[in-house]
């Protein structure tokens, strides 16, 4: 008999381009050198900082729990961060620390969501947002996006695709694929419109610190009753470290920390002591300098590939990806990504994996790899484009 997993397992999708990076693996593993533009990670180690406080924390026996809510020093520490770089004031005791910031979206769904209720999140977005709302048996909606409104929610879309069973709207910027940043005046305009229709407003600010040009602003700075989430694995390059952020309203907090302490118990204390470090003076100065570094990649990599016909409507503020039209080229976009893995030992990731709308002529790089990396892949990926034959697919 088949095994009687729940329908909720069987409704979320797997990242399609797992498939891709295990082929990956198993192209190095044959000895092929194959560049890596399809994983979300930054490519440096976490800042030596941040890694000699971890190992202190251990050296000094930090492995116990935590309170569900983290260290009162990280969160206090947050706090300041806030202030300094938002200009906004923050009560420690609004933010609780979570394993990554995909348990702060764990914690905001599972408060503000009933089942069989809806959010609005853009399309193209980040899969594992529907996702959690299909794990408390709410339900994602999504809102076809695209250039004209920098693939980000509107107002007017808000009004446009609100209905009954809508509670809310979830938010990201700056964003992923698509790199695209709110100013401060479209974050009080989409506030505005959900507060006008009883609505929550969660906006995912990870990639806040990784902007190019411009500061991107909290939504706290325009709404002290949003709920944001964070993670110190983007900006702070502690991915593997698990550790990331929620800030509540006040009048939340003790649902969301009975949730916590339900659900994971407390996120993991050597991450909280190691994060410590990130707010220091040489810390900041390290995760700069690979801000620059980023936005040097970002603008050697999209003049490169849009000579080569790639069209790229919008030009990412931050994060580090480049969410690319593949519809001069023909076919679709997972057999794409499989011809210039294949062929040329590319990697990138299909728009299948951020949501529906267009999501068959997209695909996402990601700058992750150093400037002479991302040469060699814009030499392979001309190659690749005379090979590619979509009617052979």
């Amino acid at each position: 008999m088949a095994p009687l997993f729940s329908a909720r397992s069987r409704a979320i999708e797997p990242f399609h381009v797992m498939a891709l990076l295990g082929r990956a693996h198993e192209l190095q593993a044959a000895g092929h050198d194959v560049i890596h533009l399809e994983i979300g990670e930054p490519d440096f180690a976490t800042a030596e900082p941040i890694v000699r406080a971890g190992q202190a924390a251990l050296a000094a026996g930090h492995t116990r729990y935590t309170a569900a809510r983290g260290l009162p020093a990280l969160r206090e520490a947050l706090a300041g961060f806030y202030a300094q770089r938002y200009g906004v004031s923050i009560d420690p005791e609004r933010i609780l620390i979570t394993p990554g910031g995909s348990g702060a979206l764990l914690l905001a769904s599972a408060l503000l969501v009933d089942p069989g209720k809806h959010w609005l999140l853009a399309d193209p977005g980040y899969p594992c947002n529907r996702h959690f709302l299909r794990l408390v048996e709410g339900d994602a909606q999504l809102v076809p996006v695209g250039p004209e409104s920098n693939y980000q929610l509107t107002p007017e879309l808000v009004e446009r695709h609100w209905n009954p069973d809508s509670v809310g709207a979830l938010l990201a910027s700056p964003a992923n694929p698509t790199g695209s940043v709110l100013s401060r005046e479209q974050l009080a305009g989409l506030s505005g419109a959900l507060r006008a229709r009883g609505g929550q407003l969660l906006v995912d600010e990870i990639y806040h610190g990784l902007t190019y040009g411009l500061d991107a602003p909290s939504v706290l700075e325009v709404d002290d009753e949003a709920y944001v989430l964070n993670s110190f694995s983007k900006y702070f390059g502690m991915t593997g470290w698990r550790l990331g952020w929620l800030v509540a309203p006040e009048n939340a907090v003790p649902s969301l920390e009975k949730l916590a302490q339900n659900l994971y118990i407390s996120a993991p204390t050597m991450a909280q002591h190691a994060a410590l470090a990130c707010f220091q003076p040489d810390t900041l100065a390290i995760l700069e300098a690979r801000r620059a570094e980023f936005a040097r990649r970002r603008d050697y990599l999209l003049p490169a590939l849009r000579e080569l016909g790639f069209r790229i409507a919008v030009e990412p503020q931050g994060a580090f990806y480049l969410y690319a039209d593949i519809s001069a080229f023909g076919g679709d976009a997972y057999a794409f990504c499989r011809h210039f893995l294949e062929t040329e030992h590319v990697a990138i990731t299909p728009g299948l994996d951020f949501g529906r709308f267009q999501a068959n002529c997209h695909v996402r790089f990601a700058y992750t790899q150093s400037l002479p990396r991302l040469e060699q892949a814009v030499e392979r990926i001309a190659r690749g484009l005379k090979s590619w034959n979509p009617d052979a697919v």
